[in-house]
């Protein structure tokens, strides 16, 4: 079996929602990045076995495949395939591992993958009724931005809780203060905001023409612990809440994408390959540790422990999340955690989160000169996945 490399990896900055990107289709944010990809590297598109891209949501103008209809608004020929996967949060962690299987079983020898998702426009929607002529009543209209809708009422309830809800309970059960969770959210945007100063994304973002940012939308560089803790909790309302607007994950939009193709396919040096990959699953309302597991399972599959891991990419939920499972990791020095900030501050637009911190281990690890990573992401309804990168 061939290995599989990643040779590029781009994304949009992320916009808030209602911000920047929001009058942006995520149809066009896709072919933006696919677009970028072939541009940079100069490779015929023809080449690309097949486009396959997450998206949480596919409710409104990212319905039908919006992989196929990416691929073909950014001027690939029809003969390039395209395929939409989701695994919610991490559908474009999903993407990146079927794209590598691919490559490993010999099915492909290049594969575009990647993720996309607009929770600006993500519509309302109602319930279509079984009865052809359902009379005068009231409807349920359902935000399909993000959360549980229209959930089966023999699923047990203690599952169906928001995932901010699931935050508060692992807070919790794992004794992570509210002071720590704001602590951990300002160390986030500070990094982001350092980072983005010092042009360590530079070399993997593709800007929206006419939508120009100069960050990501969400960082704050004058956030604080003392402004953090007059946010009210959001999830518990009997004084015991530790979960706020502030050190969670907002709303956003945005796009990734990244390269895939065996070793010596395409001209250049690959910037990582994919050495392990793992899913881990859990009850739904304790999803946020899932990634413990994913990540351990990855690194074993990759021949790894630990100490070889050089720092880690964790898509952060929440900040009770990310330190749950970062003492969940014992061996990880949280000093190699999100080195460059993480979600919190960066936004996490569902689809397009997987491919970020793949695509972003991977210019580091090059920037570094090589190393280890794990990119490792949690999934509403109780999984995780990760991915191992060598260079």
């Amino acid at each position: 079996m061939t290995g599989a490399f990643v040779y590029d990896a781009v994304r949009t900055p992320f916009g808030r929602a209602a911000g920047a990107l929001s009058s942006v289709r995520p149809d066009d944010l896709a072919a933006l990045v696919m677009r970028a990809v072939i541009q940079r590297t100069g490779i015929d598109p023809a080449l690309i076995a097949d486009v396959i891209f997450g998206d949480a949501n596919q409710a409104g103008e990212d319905n039908r495949n919006v992989a196929r209809f990416g691929a073909l608004l950014a001027g690939f020929p029809s003969s390039v395939t395209g395929v939409t996967v989701n695994r919610l949060c991490a559908s474009s962690v999903e993407a990146v591992i079927q794209g590598a299987r691919a490559i490993e079983s010999g099915d492909a020898k290049v594969v575009l993958t990647g993720g996309v998702e607009s929770m600006s426009r993500a519509p309302f929607v109602v319930e279509k009724s079984a009865k052809p002529w359902p009379g005068v009543g009231n409807q349920t209209m359902w935000n399909t931005s993000i959360g549980w809708r229209m959930t089966n009422k023999a699923l047990p309830t203690h599952w169906t809780i928001s995932n901010g809800a699931a935050a508060e309970k692992v807070a919790h059960i794992w004794g992570i203060s509210r002071e720590a969770q704001d602590e951990f959210s300002v160390l986030s945007h500070r990094r982001a905001a350092a980072a983005w100063a010092a042009g360590a994304y530079d070399t993997e973002i593709v800007q929206v023409p006419g939508h120009q940012l100069v960050r990501d939308e969400g960082i704050r560089d004058d956030t604080s612990v003392e402004k953090l803790s007059s946010l009210k909790p959001l999830f518990a309302t009997d004084g015991t809440g530790t979960v706020t607007a502030g050190n969670a994950s907002s709303i956003n939009d945005g796009a990734s994408a990244v390269l895939l193709a065996g070793e010596g396919v395409l001209p250049g040096e690959p910037l990582a390959r994919i050495a392990g990959r793992a899913a881990h699953g859990v009850d739904p309302d304790d999803f946020p540790i899932a990634p413990i597991e994913a990540a351990n399972k990855a690194l074993a599959r990759a021949g790894k422990t630990w100490a070889d891991v050089d720092f880690v990419e964790l898509n952060e939920a929440f900040a009770s999340q990310s330190l749950a499972c970062l003492a969940g990791w014992p061996d990880l020095d949280p000093a190699n955690l999100n080195v460059h900030g993480g979600a919190i501050a960066i936004g996490h637009p569902l689809g397009a989160s997987g491919g970020r911190i793949v695509g972003h281990a991977a210019h580091e690890l090059k920037r570094r000169g090589g190393g280890v990573s794990v990119a490792a992401i949690c999934i509403g309804v109780g999984q995780g996945l990760a991915v191992v990168l060598e260079r």
